[in-house]
């Protein structure tokens, strides 16, 4: 697939607020700190597209970009699909009752966007299995939500650690599961993962 054009739709406090349900979508979530912005800006190619910062909570809101979605992507043939930044979950500088209120209302657009075709759960490659990440996959898993495994920041790993994280990660999910989800291998900083996830949607973009 070829991004071709990135436009920003606008930010959502609550999934009545979201774009309509008329294309593919794709949703992007984490824990905080798990490098979703830098993650999202590389898999379109954009730098600026998604606002990174170093401070752990920084998406509140759902933010939807329409991607391929100008007259010049529609002559090329390409599908127009929304990505769809959601807030980051687990640990963050705010109150409890926020992250609380964060979480269900990622849960609300999780279960009631019909046009959802997938979610792309981030887990940070460098970090053993956490409690957090791993019962929001049981959610989505006992809810029958579409979900793939994206582990980040691979660049930060040594030849050892890259070597072991990822059947590290499977001895622990394989106790409640049993398959893997799909699994993608990425860095924002280095492009690895890019080509394989933009290829994962172009094939799942058919079946809307």
């Amino acid at each position: 697939m070829e991004i071709k054009s990135v436009e920003f739709v606008k930010s959502s406090a609550h999934p009545r607020e979201c774009p309509p349900m008329d294309r593919p979508e794709y949703a992007f979530i984490g824990r905080s700190n798990v490098g979703k912005s830098s993650l999202i800006n590389m898999v379109v190619g954009r730098t600026k597209m998604a606002k990174i910062s170093s401070t752990p909570g920084k998406t509140q809101l759902m933010n939807h970009f329409e991607i391929n979605g100008d007259d010049v992507a529609v002559k090329a043939g390409e599908t127009s699909w929304y990505l769809t930044d959601l807030p980051g979950f687990g640990y963050a500088k705010i109150s409890k009752s926020e992250r609380v209120k964060w979480e269900r209302t990622s849960k609300q657009f999780l279960e009631g966007r019909k046009n959802l075709l997938c979610t792309m759960m981030l887990v940070d490659s460098r970090l053993k299995p956490q409690k957090v990440d791993l019962e929001f996959m049981a959610y989505m898993g006992e809810m029958g939500l579409p979900f793939v495994l994206v582990y980040t920041k691979v660049d930060k790993l040594n030849k050892t650690e890259r070597a072991e994280f990822q059947s590290k990660y499977e001895t622990i999910m394989l106790k409640q599961w049993q398959k893997m989800p799909p699994v993608f291998i990425t860095s924002a900083v280095k492009g690895d993962g890019r080509e394989e996830l933009l290829s994962f949607i172009e094939s799942t973009n058919v079946l809307f």
